[in-house]
């Protein structure tokens, strides 16, 4: 039975959502327990939710592979995906599988980077303008890398960092950071100084982006209502030769 192009778009619509909430609960919860130093790997409601959300996640991965005219392509593009998706701390626990509470404590937010990917995905599938497209899933991308980096930064500098008192210092410290004006806080901790690094190089790919984007978007402003002069100058550029 083939499967109409509508009812395919209905169906990415439908995960793409599905995971878009999922996703959002999953950063709650692990924002939860960041800030009352709960141990996730003891919280069972969190860790058979964190299950569900892998297992939609691979069940995602599936039905687009299925719906997918080239398989292999696919395959290709999206195996990253269906690493992330896999449930490693469940995958920890069953097998009693030894690691520091450090180490467990990045490998839960592989889950929110399958997340943060499919919303980036899910923002570019709706935009129709390809700098737009481009744009809006970078800024995704890197507004999930701050929040995400200022929860890890306190988890690592608090306790030896004096300042970083609270989140409240660690979110700033990660938008200036990102923004590469900089501030008063400064990392003493190897992750730390690893952060200030990948957030620093996100945000100088920004002003690249955006600067196409503007100039995109004042080209199209100009040629929607002045169509007269950009024709004008389309065809002083293409005189030919001998014709003055």
């Amino acid at each position: 039975m083939r499967i109409s192009d509508r009812d395919k778009r209905i169906l990415r619509t439908s995960l793409y959502v599905l995971v878009l909430l999922l996703s959002l609960a999953l950063i709650v919860y692990i924002s939860i327990d960041t800030f009352t130093n709960v141990n996730f790997l003891e919280n069972r409601n969190y860790m058979r939710f964190q299950l569900l959300v892998c297992v939609v996640f691979m069940i995602d991965f599936f039905v687009e592979l299925a719906l997918a005219d080239d398989k292999w392509k696919y395959v290709r593009r999206h195996w990253f995906f269906f690493l992330l998706s896999i449930p490693y701390l469940n995958i920890i626990e069953i097998f009693n599988i030894s690691f520091s509470h450090q180490e467990l404590y990045f490998i839960r937010f592989i889950p929110l980077a399958r997340g943060a990917l499919a919303l980036s995905i899910a923002i570019g599938y709706m935009t129709t303008n390809r700098i737009s497209s481009l744009l809006m899933s970078y800024i995704v991308i890197l507004l999930s890398v701050i929040y995400f980096a200022s929860l890890i930064f306190l988890e690592k500098e608090q306790p030896v960092n004096n300042m970083v008192p609270n989140y409240g210092a660690a979110l700033w410290w990660a938008c200036m950071d990102a923004t590469t004006i900089g501030s008063n806080i400064y990392p003493v901790t190897v992750v730390g100084k690893i952060l200030a690094v990948i957030l620093a190089g996100m945000g100088m790919m920004m002003f690249p982006l955006f600067t196409v984007y503007v100039t995109n978007m004042v080209q199209r402003y100009n040629k929607k209502h002045f169509p007269k002069i950009f024709q004008s100058e389309f065809d002083d550029r293409h005189i030919e030769p001998g014709s003055e």
